[in-house]
C-alpha cells in the first residue's frame, strides 16, 4: 500500500495552530466539555462515573441507537462507529476494493476519498464539479464514466469545498442508477443538517438505497471535532461486516469518554446544528457583501449548504496570495492546489464566531497590496 502525502492535512499541520485567524475551517464553532455537559442536568456526575475500560468495537449500543435516530430506516445494529470520518473512509475503501476495480469520485474533494481507493489498487475516475455550472454534477457524464468493473461511486453532498447541494431529483436518480448497476454508493453526508433552506435537505443515501453507505461525523455539523467520533450507516450487511472485521486492525474500539459525550450531544443535535447554522447564516451575509464589493478580485458562487465555499482569485497566483496573507495578516485561507485543483480557487470557512474579524483583516490586506 502506498499513500501520497495528504496535502490539505500537511498544510493545516503547518498553520492551524499558529495562524490567528482560520478563515478556511471546514468545521463549525466548537464547545467546551462544560458547555456540552450543561445541556443535561446530571451529565457531569454521569461522566465521572463512566467506565474507562474497552468499549464495544461496533460502538456503544446506546450511542448507536442515538445515531440511528438521524435516519428513517436504520437500526442501531446497522451503525458502525469509528474514530472520526477518516477511519470510516479508510476501512470502506479497503473493505470493498482491490486491484482491477474502478471507482468514480465526485471531485474536487477531500483527498482521502480518492487517495485511499488508489492505495487499494483501484482505478479512480473523477466526476468533476465545475464552477461554470455552479459546481453542479452532470448525471449524463456519470453514466459515461461507469465501467463494467465500477464498484463504487463516491459523492459528498453538501459538498466540501464548494458548498454545493445536489437537488433532490438528481439525488434520487443517482441512487437509482447505482442500484440498477449493482454499484455501491458511498455518500459523505458530514454537512447534512446545515442546509440554508431546510426544505432542500436530502434524505440520507442509506435510507433510499439498500446498497448505499452514509458517512457521518461529530466534527462538522455539530462542531465537536475533538471527540474524534464518526460512523457509517448502511443496510448493506456485506460491506458492514467487512468493515467491522478490518476495524480490528485499526482502532479496535473507540474512546469511552468520547462515545459518552457524543451520545449526549446527539440527544441535542438539533439545537447544536441550529446554533452553528445561525453563525453560518450571519457570517454568510457578511461574505455576500464582501464579494459584492470585491468583484474586481474574486469570483463567488454562493454555497447552498454547509460552512465552506470555493471562491476564485481573479488576479495573481492563489498560492502566493494565501502565503502572503497568512504571514502578513495571520489569516489562513486554503489554496485550491491543496485539492490538486488548477482553477486559482481557495476555500473559505465561515462557521467560526471570529469570522467577522478575520474577514476585516482580509479586507484590509487587500487594500494594502496591488491587485
Amino acid at each position: 500500500m502506498h499513500l501520497s502525502p495528504f496535502k490539505l492535512e500537511r498544510h493545516f499541520a503547518k498553520y492551524e495552530f499558529t495562524a490567528r485567524y482560520l478563515l478556511c475551517s471546514s468545521d463549525c464553532e466548537s464547545l467546551s466539555v462544560g458547555d456540552l455537559l450543561a445541556l443535561e442536568p446530571g451529565s457531569d456526575e454521569a461522566l465521572q462515573r463512566h467506565w474507562l475500560g474497552y468499549t464495544e468495537s461496533e460502538g456503544a449500543p446506546s450511542l448507536r441507537q442515538e445515531i440511528a435516530r438521524i435516519y428513517t430506516t436504520i437500526r442501531p445494529e446497522q451503525v458502525l462507529v469509528h474514530s472520526g470520518a477518516e477511519e470510516a473512509i479508510f476501512l470502506f475503501m479497503h473493505a470493498l476494493l482491490q486491484t482491477g476495480d474502478h471507482v468514480v469520485v465526485h471531485w474536487p474533494c477531500y483527498q482521502s476519498l480518492f487517495e485511499i481507493a488508489k492505495s487499494a489498487g483501484a482505478e479512480v475516475t473523477f466526476w468533476e464539479a465545475r464552477e461554470s455550472n455552479s459546481w453542479a454534477l452532470d448525471l449524463d457524464e456519470l453514466k459515461r464514466l461507469l465501467k463494467p468493473n465500477t464498484r463504487a461511486v463516491v459523492v459528498n453532498t453538501p459538498h466540501n469545498p464548494t458548498g454545493y447541494l445536489m437537488p433532490r431529483p438528481d439525488f434520487l436518480v443517482l441512487n437509482a442508477l447505482c442500484q440498477e448497476h449493482g454499484i455501491l454508493l458511498f455518500c459523505d453526508e458530514v454537512y447534512r443538517e446545515l442546509e440554508y433552506d431546510p426544505a432542500s435537505r436530502l434524505p440520507s443515501a442509506c435510507d433510499l438505497n439498500p446498497l448505499a453507505v452514509s458517512l457521518g461525523v461529530m466534527s462538522k455539523t455539530y462542531g465537536l471535532a475533538g471527540l474524534r467520533i464518526g460512523w457509517i450507516a448502511t443496510r448493506n450487511a456485506d460491506i458492514y461486516n467487512r468493515m467491522a472485521v478490518l476495524k480490528d486492525y485499526t482502532t479496535i474500539c473507540n474512546s469511552a469518554p468520547s462515545e459518552f459525550l457524543s451520545e449526549l450531544a446527539l440527544r441535542h443535535r438539533e439545537a447544536l446544528a441550529a446554533r452553528n447554522l445561525q453563525i453560518i447564516q450571519s457570517n454568510l451575509a457578511l461574505l455576500d457583501d464582501f464579494f459584492t464589493r470585491r468583484v474586481d478580485c474574486f469570483s463567488w458562487v454562493r454555497p447552498k449548504a454547509g460552512p465552506i465555499a470555493f471562491p476564485r482569485l481573479l488576479k495573481g497566483d492563489v498560492e502566493s496570495f494565501c502565503d502572503e496573507l497568512v504571514h502578513e495578516s495571520g489569516v489562513l485561507l486554503l489554496p485550491g492546489s491543496m485539492y490538486d485543483h488548477p482553477g486559482n480557487h481557495f476555500r473559505v470557512g465561515f462557521a467560526r464566531q471570529n469570522m467577522p474579524e478575520a474577514l476585516d483583516k482580509l479586507d484590509k490586506f487587500l487594500g494594502s497590496i496591488p491587485i
